[in-house]
């Protein structure tokens, strides 16, 4: 049986959302009318912004506005800003994530990346980064390679447990000694699956299920990366203990 490794990829390995620097790419380079980001999405960004909002709920509006603006797109057309996003913004990552990525490749272990951004920008991101392999939100095309508005989504913990569970009959994973990481709730089933959950600068509502679950308070590491600094602490305690900086 083999360790296995699971990594969230936005918010996790990278240090903002691949979604939206792809959909703001699309804009630039007017493949999108940039009227979208004004009439639908600066809003709910400002409220994020200013934290007067939810961060998942801005999230899922984005993914769904994103969809929307896909739609009749060219894959040709989609994978030339795929190619500008990763080339300008694929090493912007945490440290932390980024260094444990390359301890569990030195011990052997597999690299899976599950993540709810699209499949074409996560495949790149599994690329770069060595990892074994790798699922993200699927968009669908149509027989003329465009895209249709559909999606198979891999953003919610439902679709991330089946994924996880997948990845450990095609590898033979014996998750009683793997890892997960993640930072927004669709990645407590991964963590309630294996025996090293760690949340990487979670959102409240993730940290307070971690803290609801008897069994997560006890395994769970929270880490808090800010600046060129790591923090490092238990969901039990309200304090957080200094782990390493640079």
């Amino acid at each position: 049986m083999k360790t296995a490794a699971f990594f969230d990829i936005d918010g996790t390995l990278y240090r903002d959302s691949l979604m939206i620097a792809h959909f703001k790419k699309l804009l630039k380079y007017e493949v999108l009318d940039q009227a979208l980001w004004h009439t639908e999405l600066k809003g709910k960004f400002e409220d994020w912004k200013k934290r007067r909002g939810d961060y998942d709920e801005y999230m899922i509006e984005l993914a769904h506005v994103y969809i929307d603006s896909l739609k009749g797109l060219e894959r040709k057309q989609v994978e030339f800003i795929t190619d500008q996003v990763i080339t300008l913004s694929g090493d912007k990552v945490y440290m932390y994530t980024r260094d444990q990525i390359h301890w569990h490749k030195e011990q052997g272990h597999h690299v899976i990346f599950i993540s709810g951004g699209p499949e074409y920008l996560v495949s790149r991101m599994a690329e770069k980064y060595g990892a074994h392999d790798f699922i993200g939100t699927k968009y669908l095309l149509d027989e003329n390679d465009r895209y249709t508005g559909e999606v198979v989504q891999m953003w919610d913990a439902a679709s991330k447990y089946k994924a996880l569970t997948a990845f450990v009959d095609t590898y033979g994973l014996d998750l009683s000694q793997s890892f997960a990481y993640g930072d927004t709730n669709g990645d407590l089933s991964m963590f309630q699956m294996v025996k090293n959950p760690v949340a990487i600068n979670p959102t409240r509502e993730l940290l307070n299920n971690i803290r609801k679950d008897e069994t997560l308070c006890e395994s769970a590491k929270i880490i808090i990366e800010r600046k060129d600094v790591i923090y490092e602490l238990s969901p039990k305690v309200e304090t957080i203990s200094l782990k390493y900086g640079i």
